[in-house]
């Protein structure tokens, strides 16, 4: 049935999100499982998609993750060819470590020419 792959899929980006929102503040499985009183293994199941998260519940994920829960369903669409590929560049591990990393950087001015820099990089490898 078309709408049950749809929600399957719909569990799997939520599920997505929450590895990216997890890995972006250097939480571990266990440390959020720890905040939420459950298992780490209950965590990896609502990270693949394997289990369904109830509201409440993904109320508590987006508290624990300080995150609003529409964060959690960015990119979501009806459309089952438009869901977002766990491929997606911010599932990539290195461009969170990335993110993860440029957030500690306290200061205005390191982070400003650091993304100069980027940019500048990413305009030259397309050229």
């Amino acid at each position: 049935m078309q709408s049950s792959r749809v929600a399957q899929k719909a569990d799997e980006h939520v599920g997505s999100r929450i590895r990216q929102r997890r890995s972006m503040l250097g939480l571990t499985q266990e440390q959020l499982a720890d905040s939420l009183g459950i298992s780490y293994q209950q965590i990896q199941k609502y990270e693949t998609g394997a289990n369904r998260i109830s509201a409440g519940r993904l109320f508590q994920i987006a508290w624990a993750l300080d995150t609003a829960i529409g964060f959690f369903f960015e990119g979501l669409t009806a459309n089952d060819a438009e869901l977002p590929r766990p491929s997606d560049h911010l599932d990539n591990r290195l461009a969170l470590e990335l993110v993860s990393s440029f957030g500690g950087i306290e200061s205005d001015s390191i982070r400003a020419a650091l993304l100069d820099l980027l940019k500048s990089l990413s305009d030259r490898r397309a050229a």
